[in-house]
């Protein structure tokens, strides 16, 4: 397994509540997929560089986890087809 980072951006037009059991959702999903998460960051609530889907801010997640690229390739897809999820990114950390 590789090191993996995730940052995702949820919609506002939910509740805060909300927006993190989504970001629950995906958390349980790297665990389930036999990932291990080493790291979960809610950064609150920002103000977007720029406006994307008609929205100006935004519930920003970070994610550090230990995964292999099958549970990456479902992740990422599941993450496209969420209409919740504004902007995502996984990069895969430097092994040191």
């Amino acid at each position: 397994m590789r090191k993996y980072e995730l940052m995702f951006i949820v919609k506002t037009t939910m509740e805060a509540d909300a927006a993190s059991s989504i970001a629950n959702n995906y958390k349980n999903m790297i665990v389930s997929e036999n990932g291990e998460v080493t790291n979960f960051k809610d950064m609150g609530q920002k103000k977007l560089a720029y406006e994307i889907k008609h929205q100006l801010n935004g519930f920003y997640y970070c994610i550090n986890f230990n995964a292999t690229t099958e549970t990456i390739k479902e992740l990422d897809r599941r993450l496209g087809l969420d209409e919740n999820i504004l902007r995502h990114m996984i990069i895969r950390l430097d092994e040191e």
